[in-house]
């Protein structure tokens, strides 16, 4: 098999067209039925929304949990969550795959966790957008959003910062099974981390 990589001179929200473009375009190649986001604010989810209407594909928006950056509060206003879901993007929201408790006791004791180990690995070889692509898939499965299983694959899209800068194929696994979890294809990434 040949395919084409698409390769961004940076990382940034303004490589998110292209990126939602490349995944659409191969979700249709592959008949994959599922694509999940990474979108704090929903403009990202928004934007492949728009790209995938009238298409026959599952939108899952994975944001992360209360309380980030202050307590009690979510990124994503009120407003923007009820437009996804009106246009049936489905919406998670949960706690970061690679931080939670690892990373309270890592901030609070000192020290490194496997957890992190495996995050700053993904993030230094592959970029963070990769890293975000891996972990908000797993957080989709393990949220039942998505189907597992060992002929399953989805579109993962991930970002650094805002927007869109990486979209791969991947086989989804629930993240006590992440060994089990396979990038089967890179349709797009930046060049530079």
């Amino acid at each position: 098999m040949e395919k084409t990589i698409t390769y961004f001179e940076s990382t940034g929200k303004e490589n998110t067209q292209a990126v939602i473009d490349a995944a659409i375009k191969r979700a249709e190649e592959l008949r994959i039925k599922q694509i999940v986001v990474s979108s704090t604010s929903g403009y990202t989810a928004l934007e492949l929304a728009k790209a995938a209407n009238g298409k026959d594909l599952k939108i899952i928006c994975v944001s992360y949990q209360y309380g980030i950056k202050e307590d009690g509060k979510w990124e994503m206003e009120f407003d923007t969550l009820k437009e996804l879901q009106k246009i049936g993007v489905e919406v998670v929201i949960q706690s970061h795959l690679f931080s939670g408790i690892e990373r309270a006791i890592s901030n609070k004791l000192g020290g490194t966790s496997r957890i992190d180990v495996i995050s700053n690995t993904l993030r230094s070889l592959f970029g963070q957008g990769f890293k975000v692509a891996v972990e908000i898939t797993m957080m989709a499965a393990d949220s039942g959003k998505i189907p597992v299983g060992p002929e399953t694959e989805v579109i993962a899209i991930g970002g650094t910062g805002h927007g869109a800068d990486v979209a791969v194929v991947i086989k989804p696994t629930h993240s006590h099974k992440f060994f089990d979890a396979q990038i089967r294809e890179i349709i797009a990434m930046p060049r530079e981390r």
